[in-house]
C-alpha cells in the first residue's frame, strides 16, 4: 500500500519509543459538532495543533457495536453518515483519511485474548470523523476504528484498553469517542441553548466520574450497579460510556490527566473529555 505507515513514516511496527503518544476520551455529542465552529469543535482544533503528531489514529466509537472486537483494515475507509434528520450539508461532509491495513494486521496477530478481527466493510462513522475531521482537517494521517462487543463486561473494555496501551509506545493516539452522561430520551431540547443546565442525577454523576477519574479509582467506574439510580439514568445503555474504559485502561503511572470540554447539554447529555498525558 503506498500509503503505508512503513513507507510514510519509515517505522517498524515491531519498535517502541520511550515516549507514550496521549490519549483522549472525546465526548462527541451531536453530528452537527462535525460541522460547526462552537466551543467544543474549537478545542478539538486546539488539541490537533498542540499534540504531537501521530503515526496513525485508532478511535473506539459508540456507534460501531459487534459481537468480538474487529478493527477496520482497508486502505480507504468510507465516511458514514450514521444518522438522519440533519442538514444535507452534514450528509455530504467527507473524510478521506487513508486505512492502515499493516497495523490492522498487526493488531490481529498480536492480540489474542481476546482476538481482534480485521474488516473491510465498515469505515469511519460519525463518533470518529465528526472529531478527527477538526482535529487533522488534512486528512492525511491513517484512521482506524475499533469496535466495542456490546455483549462483554465493562472490566472486558478496560482490561483489552489495557492491552492497546502498547499502541502509545507505537506513535498511535488512540481515542474513546462516546459521552459519559448520555440519555437522549431525557434532552431538554427546549434548553439546549440554555449553559449549565443539568438534572440534578446527571450533575450527581458528571462530579462522580470526574473525581474518579482524577484518583484513578477505576474499580469504582466498572460496576454499573453500584452507581445506583442516577448511575443507570446517566448510563440507560453502556454504547457511549464503554469508550471511557478504554482509554482508562491505558492510563500510564505517570500520565497527567486534563479535563476539558465539561459542560452539560439539554440536561442529559455531558460533553465532559479527559486528555491523559
Amino acid at each position: 500500500m503506498a500509503n503505508s505507515l512503513h513507507s510514510l513514516y519509515n517505522w517498524s511496527l515491531d519498535q517502541l519509543s520511550q515516549d507514550l503518544m496521549p490519549t483522549l476520551f472525546v465526548g462527541h455529542g451531536s453530528p452537527m459538532n462535525g460541522i460547526e465552529n462552537n466551543e467544543f469543535s474549537l478545542q478539538w482544533q486546539q488539541l490537533g495543533k498542540t499534540l504531537p503528531r501521530p503515526k496513525a489514529i485508532l478511535v473506539v466509537s459508540a456507534h460501531w457495536l459487534t459481537r468480538g472486537t474487529h478493527v477496520t483494515a482497508m486502505d480507504f475507509p468510507e465516511t458514514i453518515h450514521d444518522f438522519g434528520g440533519f442538514p444535507k450539508a452534514l450528509h455530504e461532509v467527507q473524510y478521506p483519511a487513508p486505512g492502515e491495513p499493516t497495523l490492522a494486521n498487526w493488531m490481529q496477530e498480536h492480540f489474542s485474548n481476546p482476538s481482534i478481527h480485521t474488516d473491510h466493510e465498515w469505515g469511519l462513522d460519525h463518533g470518529a470523523w465528526t472529531v478527527v475531521r477538526h482535529m487533522y482537517p488534512d486528512a492525511r494521517i491513517p484512521v482506524l476504528q475499533l469496535s466495542i462487543d456490546y455483549h462483554q463486561s465493562p472490566a472486558f473494555h478496560y482490561e483489552l484498553g489495557r492491552q492497546l496501551g502498547i499502541l502509545r509506545r507505537k506513535g498511535v493516539l488512540v481515542i474513546g469517542s462516546g459521552n459519559m452522561v448520555h440519555n437522549l430520551r431525557m434532552v431538554a431540547w427546549d434548553k439546549l441553548a440554555q449553559p449549565g443546565f443539568g438534572y440534578d442525577w446527571a450533575i450527581e454523576m458528571n462530579a462522580f466520574f470526574k473525581a474518579r477519574i482524577a484518583d484513578k479509582r477505576h474499580e469504582d467506574l466498572l460496576d454499573l450497579e453500584k452507581m445506583g439510580n442516577a448511575g443507570r439514568l446517566a448510563i440507560p445503555t453502556p454504547d457511549h460510556y464503554n469508550p471511557l474504559l478504554y482509554i482508562l485502561g491505558m492510563q500510564g503511572s505517570a500520565d497527567q490527566v486534563s479535563i476539558f470540554n465539561d459542560r452539560l447539554v439539554g440536561g442529559s447529555l455531558t460533553m465532559t473529555s479527559v486528555l491523559m498525558s
